[in-house]
């Protein structure tokens, strides 16, 4: 059993797995989601200070929720992320399209497994290269 104390209220809990929040944050947090959520897409173009001011919820929880993808930008949106390896402009996530091709061919490449080469076969020949042991 593992027991903690939340992060946000300090409550001891009992602590199974994902971010060290007791039950009752969780749900409260995931509320707030909600109301960023339903506030963007009735609001196309706002910024995250405004969602941030008239939802209640702190930017850098805002921007982790577009980070972790389950926040996403709208087409025209004044709120802009960076891909974290190139810099380009993103709506969601850590990576750009372009990257996160380019990483995904480099895993492939880096988890085939090379056949081994084959040892070249000693042909035996009447007896005179047979090992002997005295």
């Amino acid at each position: 059993m593992d027991v903690r104390n939340c992060r946000k209220c300090g409550r001891i809990f009992n602590y199974v797995m994902g971010p060290i929040m007791c039950p009752a944050c969780v749900e409260a947090q995931e509320a707030k989601f909600q109301t960023v959520k339903t506030y963007i897409r009735e609001n196309p173009g706002v910024g995250v200070p405004e969602v941030a001011r008239e939802c209640d919820v702190e930017t850098s929880q805002i921007y982790q929720w577009l980070r972790e993808e389950r926040l996403q930008l709208g087409e025209g949106s004044v709120i802009s992320l960076e891909c974290e390896n190139c810099g380009a402009s993103i709506t969601s996530g850590r990576l750009c399209d372009k990257c996160k091709k380019t990483m995904m061919n480099d895993m492939r490449a880096a988890s085939r497994v090379e056949k081994p080469l084959e040892q070249p076969k000693i042909k035996v020949e009447d007896g005179k290269n047979k090992m002997r042991f005295l």
